[in-house]
């Protein structure tokens, strides 16, 4: 499948070149970047830059996937842009910042027939493809109460100037949240039924007083489960992704629970470093779970693209993720008006 790559605002699309670069069925035709600062960085790194605009990209006719890593406040319409023009899209997360820009991808994508997908990447992590078959197994029982952490360092400084910008960045909830929410859906089925209640302020980019860097929001899902989030830039600096909480889940069953990060070392449960541990009614112990095999992301998208039944991240709810999501920094932008 040819792909091409447009915008490169973000180190996620980086992780995706590269990912297309070494995937024997991906061909990397070229990219396109705008900003000439980004456009050298990227070449730094080894990105091969070949259409002078966004729409010479778009007419060219051999190219049938479009990456899209800009800022955030402009993946929305270059989707659009994609679409229109009969191209499939993968877009880093998020896809877009407004539920309009949503409402006309997704239905640009069902009359042209094309595939939207976006980087929930972490569903393919093996210790998260372990957890699922652990709650499929039906050892947790039924879910009932989740929360999870989503903290980030700021990096004020390092980040990108347009993080600040306003338009551009579209809210902490939307940026962070997003990858907690699908993973409601992908674990446990839990669709967001009611948004009780969503917070954002400013509490640590004080130079940036107008972004609202912290967020904690509570939701019902369908199933009846109760979810409480937090998805602040309150990560010290210094620390940033070392930390062993970096992106913390606590699921908790009628049977039993299950705690975990995804860069924690639990060094208690043997030679593996990198297993969680649950814990089930009428045994005190805990047990550690193994990691399980995740998927490779491209080859997913490639079998959704055609028409495969059995996928990790169909569509549906790339889509419906990306809803639930929006709908919850509407929530909280709401407060502070």
């Amino acid at each position: 499948m040819k792909i091409a790559f447009a915008g490169f605002r973000h180190g996620h699309i980086h992780v995706l070149y590269q990912m297309a670069k070494n995937h024997e069925d991906y061909e990397i035709v070229g990219s396109f970047e705008e900003l000439e600062s980004a456009r050298n960085a990227a070449t730094e790194k080894g990105v091969t830059f070949n259409y002078p605009t966004y729409e010479a990209l778009l007419n060219d006719k051999s190219v049938e996937v479009i990456a899209i890593g800009s800022a955030y406040g402009d993946r929305g319409q270059m989707a659009i842009k994609a679409l229109k023009a009969g191209k499939h899209v993968i877009c880093d997360k998020p896809l877009c910042t407004s539920l309009e820009e949503l409402d006309e991808i997704e239905s640009l994508a069902k009359k042209n027939n094309l595939v939207v997908s976006c980087m929930f990447t972490m569903r393919y992590e093996n210790k998260l493809v372990a957890v699922k078959q652990l709650i499929d197994s039906g050892k947790l029982g039924k879910i009932n109460n989740v929360y999870f952490g989503g903290q980030h360092p700021l990096q004020y400084g390092r980040r990108p100037a347009w993080y600040f910008e306003k338009g551009k960045h579209g809210g902490v909830i939307n940026d962070i949240a997003i990858h907690g929410v699908d993973l409601l859906s992908y674990l446990f089925g839990g669709k967001v039924d009611v948004i009780n209640g969503a917070r954002c302020w400013n509490a640590y980019a004080k130079e940036e007083p107008e972004f609202l860097d912290s967020a904690q929001f509570m939701l019902s899902l369908s199933n009846g489960a109760g979810v409480v989030a937090d998805v602040s830039y309150a990560i010290p600096d210094g620390v940033e992704f070392n930390l062993p909480y970096y992106w913390q889940f606590f699921i908790w069953g009628t049977e039993g629970m299950i705690g975990f990060s995804l860069s924690e070392k639990q060094l208690l449960v043997g030679d593996n470093e990198k297993q969680a541990l649950y814990y089930v009614k009428g045994q005190v112990e805990p047990i550690a779970l193994e990691d399980g095999k995740g998927e490779n992301y491209l080859t997913d998208f490639l079998n959704v693209v055609n028409g495969e039944k059995s996928v990790v991240l169909p569509m549906s709810e790339v889509l419906s993720s990306t809803r639930a999501t929006l709908e919850i920094q509407k929530k909280a932008n709401d407060l502070n008006k």
